[in-house]
């Protein structure tokens, strides 16, 4: 796996730091090189403490530059849904045809980006006051086809449920790169 690139998406504040965390460690271990990516760059820190340093801003992040793009989710999820790069990086990802994948609620942001319709995806269980509806029903919303399973891949999009399911989720990622 050496000489294979991936950005990790984060929130500024409030990722999920295992989701974050147990995926850049596996990856790392396979020799796989993680830049990290956010609203904007610099630290970052999750809903546990764990810290990060973005060297990225999502502006710069761009498809050619890397095998794949992964979303972590957590509480901080929607402030980067809310960004239209979110939105772009998704697409651009899906239409080079690299490895997209998302963890927790982040699956809503590639449902937002309209890259999940037809494909079977999973998310977290719970409740999204954005669009006012459970998680699932957002993904099925968009076109995708909700499985509730802890991670579902369709081809080169992969998406798990939350922190329990990051080793797998991970594992399904290295697989496609």
């Amino acid at each position: 796996m050496a000489g294979k690139r991936l950005v990790m998406i984060i929130a500024p504040e409030n990722f999920r730091d295992e989701e974050f965390s147990v995926p850049a460690g596996h990856f790392a271990s396979k020799g796989i090189t993680v830049e990290v990516a956010s609203t904007r760059k610099g630290k970052c820190t999750g809903m546990m403490g764990t810290r990060a340093d973005a060297k990225l801003s999502l502006q710069e992040v761009k498809a050619a530059d890397f095998g794949g793009v992964v979303f972590v989710g957590g509480p901080g999820t929607p402030v980067v849904r809310a960004s239209p790069e979110s939105v772009r990086i998704a697409r651009e990802f899906a239409s080079a045809g690299r490895v997209v994948a998302a963890i927790c609620w982040a699956p809503t942001i590639l449902a937002k980006a309209g890259v999940l319709d037809g494909k079977k995806a999973t998310v977290w269980p719970g409740h999204d006051p954005e669009y006012g509806m459970d998680t699932g029903k957002v993904l099925e919303r968009f076109g995708a086809q909700y499985t509730g399973e802890p991670v579902a891949v369709d081809g080169k999009f992969i998406t798990a449920d939350g922190p329990g399911s990051a080793k797998r989720f991970a594992e399904e990622i290295e697989r496609r790169l």
